[in-house]
């Protein structure tokens, strides 16, 4: 038995069939076998019968008609609501059969029908057996009414029919599911294949320019000034350590694409925010950065991390800046800088590569991504949680 909260039946749902005109097709060529009954209630000897009769033809075949299509659309139906709607349709097919007499059991065999579709089939096999037991004993019992086992026999295949339709089309969304996941693997695949080849190529183009790089800062070096030697121009030691600089930071890409081909790649909001003062510092940038994580929601940080990783690449490549703020809140980091800003043939929606996948990251984890004009003249990037736009410190974005 489900919850009040579950699908009524148990059944395996995804999204809508390829075909979804085939459920009020097939929804349609059912109630046509209502006419019957409707035909004897709009007979009926007086007007508030004709009324009561004719309202619950159409109410019994608006309810079936809604159970068969939403069965059909894979959209799950709560238990509470199957009761609501089996319940409804008993009282239908009593005002039928005070309308229409005996004709009116016929849509006892609609009600078969939905039990089959809405409920799960321990409770279907036990709400269609009494549904029968009423078609065997009540023609027994009404005066004027006659048995009729060939409407017994009806309800039975009926419910038997849509319990094999209902276990075909669940057997059809399954094998739905099981080929967009082979597709989803095979795209897994290739993007492992991509990885590996970058990871070949890039590797040792990476480990050639370190290699270059090292043996660069040895020839810089050289010996120790003898006499009479020329001396050492100006800014060799600046470049050497320029150099050395170069050969860490091809080291550390060199390490972070490995460990995105094997997936062992750690992205953590402490290091990013140790590394961006690094940063800033050799760039010779004022920066104001949080000594701190502790206040962020755990689930966003992986997000701000690359967040701050994105910016303070985006600030030392292109914003010309002298000073950075970054201010960090349980669910939002925010970014400003005194730079060169937007220019207008470099609008914000136009980021590149690193943007749109910091924005597809911040999407998963609920978040938002924006970027504008910033009170301190330059770029603000804001990440946080969906909602009106961002305050800090009480500041508006210009």
């Amino acid at each position: 038995m489900t919850t009040d909260n579950e699908p009524a039946g148990g059944r395996v749902t995804s999204r809508a069939p390829r075909r979804p005109w085939v459920g009020p097709v097939l929804a349609a060529i059912w109630i046509i076998f209502l006419a019957v009954p409707l035909r004897e209630a709009a007979a009926a000897a007086t007007v508030p019968l004709r009324v009561a009769g004719v309202a619950g033809v159409a109410g019994l075949a608006a309810l079936f008609a809604w159970s068969f299509v939403r069965h059909w659309s894979g959209r799950p139906t709560a238990r509470r609501t199957a009761a609501l709607v089996v319940l409804a349709q008993l009282v239908c097919v009593a005002l039928v059969a005070v309308a229409a007499g005996q004709a009116g059991l016929i849509g006892l065999v609609f009600v078969c029908t939905t039990l089959v579709t809405l409920a799960s089939p321990c409770v279907a096999a036990a709400a269609v057996v009494a549904v029968v037991l009423a078609l065997v004993v009540l023609p027994r019992v009404v005066p004027g009414w006659r048995p009729d086992d060939g409407l017994v026999l009806t309800a039975v295949l009926a419910a038997l029919a849509m319990y094999a339709f209902r276990r075909a089309a669940e057997r059809n969304r399954r094998l739905h599911l099981a080929q967009e996941e082979v597709a989803a693997l095979a795209v897994a695949q290739e993007r492992d294949r991509i990885s590996r080849d970058m990871h070949d190529i890039l590797g040792h183009s990476l480990t050639v320019v370190s290699v270059k790089g090292e043996l660069a800062a040895r020839l810089l070096r050289g010996g120790p000034a003898e006499d009479g030697a020329p001396a050492r121009a100006p800014g060799v030691e600046r470049a050497e350590a320029e150099l050395t600089e170069i050969q860490a930071l091809v080291r550390s890409a060199l390490a972070d694409m490995r460990g995105m081909v094997s997936g062992e790649r750690q992205v953590t909001l402490a290091g990013e925010l140790a590394a961006a003062r690094s940063a800033f510092d050799a760039a010779g940038m004022a920066a104001e950065l949080p000594g701190t994580v502790d206040d962020v929601a755990e689930k966003y940080r992986d997000v701000f991390a690359w967040a701050l990783r994105e910016g303070t690449t985006n600030v030392l490549r292109h914003a010309a800046a002298r000073r950075v703020v970054v201010a960090l809140t349980p669910a939002s980091l925010v970014m400003d800088d005194d730079g060169r800003g937007l220019s207008p043939d470099r609008p914000a929606s136009s980021g590149g590569n690193g943007l749109r996948g910091l924005t597809e990251r911040a999407r998963a984890a609920g978040l938002v991504v924006e970027t504008g004009p910033g009170p301190l003249g330059g770029l603000r990037l804001a990440v946080h949680v969906e909602g009106p736009a961002l305050h800090v410190d009480g500041e508006d974005p210009a």
